[in-house]
C-alpha cells in the first residue's frame, strides 16, 4: 500500500542553493520550456524548501525531491535522494 503511494507523488530534481536551516535545505528547481507565442526557450526557476532530517546535503549538490505531507508552513518536500555531490572549486 505505502510503495503505490510513493509511486505516485511528485518528484523534482534541483540543486542546494541553502543549507543554513535546521534539518531543512532550500532546493532550486530550473524548467525549461518553449514561449507559448514566440517558441523561444525560456527559463524559469522556483525554490522549494525541503525536509532534511540528518542534515546530510550541502549546499552545490543535485537531489531528488519528493512531495509529502506539509512539515511547516512553507515545507512540504522531503529529500529523497542525492543524485550528484557538490564539486570542490
Amino acid at each position: 500500500m505505502s510503495e503505490a503511494a510513493v509511486k505516485n507523488t511528485r518528484t523534482l530534481v534541483g540543486r542546494v542553493v541553502s543549507d543554513k536551516r535546521a534539518k531543512t535545505v532550500t532546493v532550486l528547481i530550473e524548467r525549461r520550456n518553449a514561449h507559448e507565442l514566440y517558441g523561444k526557450i525560456v527559463a524559469k526557476s522556483r525554490k522549494y524548501h525541503a525536509h532534511d532530517e540528518k542534515g546530510e546535503y550541502k549546499m552545490g549538490d543535485m537531489v531528488e525531491i519528493a512531495e509529502g505531507r506539509p512539515i511547516s508552513k512553507t515545507k512540504s518536500w522531503v529529500v529523497t535522494r542525492l543524485v550528484e555531490k557538490a564539486k570542490l572549486v
